[in-house]
């Protein structure tokens, strides 16, 4: 027989306990209630981080790249479907820390809206700030892409144009782009552009003069190699003709093609940078006033777009 008396006994007993206990942790002066916060902003920054690496990071938009599709000034979720990782950044500081990419859930396709870490502009290894990109992804390992009067053609057919594109159909060509597109030797512009394959792992890259050279140096250093041009190509220390691909790499273009720095400037993006796709918009201001200056925060505030507030992205 269950004996009542003796199980409210051991109950209070056990409260009492944990009451003590309680106690005994609670700070007793400054000093350690400082620690006690401390740890717990630790413990949450380092659970955010841990969060913001595998499952979802929130992203915001800086630039007009991608517009009509997203704005300057839209807040998104970003998924981590492509690649989650160990913490990229410590949040709020935006400190970049050294990350290894896990095994991702899926792979990008054509047309879809990604995330990525900004590789650096077409003559540099590593970029010189730890920048999220948001692209459209135009083309996939083995691909050939050509970009014709402004119109993309992926493999001889014309990609599908996004619904809220911003593009000149026939804009005039700009011949200073002859000077900054990717590859150097090349001498396309944004309008007309190709074609290009777009290499996949365990392709060969024939370098048999100094423009190939100049063409892919960037390109198989970022792969991890010492590269080097003496009358022939050399590799880690190794006179050949040919490179071996390493990776699986995509292009992306911006929606608004007439005015976006995108894989057309700064080369084959590479499936390690790419992060994943954004869900949702969960809070979109005007950042900037009619003489194009930033705002300030209260002038953000004033200015939230409550109609583009939790819309999808696509």
């Amino acid at each position: 027989m269950i004996d009542i008396k003796e199980m409210l006994k051991k109950y209070k007993e056990y409260r009492k306990k944990r009451k003590e206990i309680l106690e005994a942790k609670k700070p007793k002066n400054f000093k350690q209630w400082c620690i006690a916060q401390l740890k717990t902003l630790v413990f949450a920054l380092v659970f955010v981080m841990i969060l913001h690496g595998l499952l979802i990071g929130s992203f915001v938009v800086p630039t007009g790249s991608m517009e009509n599709t997203v704005l300057t000034g839209d807040f998104l979720l970003v998924n981590k479907l492509f690649g989650p990782s160990t913490p990229q950044i410590i949040p709020l500081l935006n400190i970049p820390l050294p990350y290894v990419m896990l095994p991702s859930i899926k792979k990008p396709n054509r047309s879809d809206v990604i995330v990525f870490i900004f590789p650096g502009n077409r003559d540099e290894v590593v970029a010189e700030e730890f920048t999220y990109y948001l692209k459209r992804c135009v083309g996939v390992p083995g691909d050939t892409l050509e970009v014709k009067n402004n119109i993309i053609y992926v493999n001889g057919e014309m990609l599908p144009i996004p619904e809220k594109a911003l593009y000149m159909k026939d804009r005039p060509e700009n011949p200073m782009e002859e000077y900054v597109t990717f590859p150097i030797s090349k001498k396309w512009t944004t309008t007309n552009y190709g074609p290009i394959i777009i290499p996949k792992k365990g392709d060969t890259i024939h370098i048999n003069n100094e423009n190939d050279y100049q063409d892919w140096r960037v390109f198989i250093e970022r792969e991890g190699n010492s590269v080097g041009w003496f009358g022939q190509l050399e590799i880690d220390g190794k006179i050949t003709n040919n490179y071996i691909v390493k990776e699986n790499y995509y292009f992306a273009i911006g929606d608004n093609r007439d005015n976006s720095l995108d894989s057309r400037m700064f080369g084959f993006l590479s499936k390690k940078h790419i992060l994943g796709a954004p869900i949702i918009c969960w809070l979109s201001w005007d950042m900037y006033d009619e003489m194009g200056q930033e705002r300030s925060v209260l002038g953000k505030i004033s200015n939230i777009r409550f109609n583009r507030m939790f819309r999808t992205i696509n």
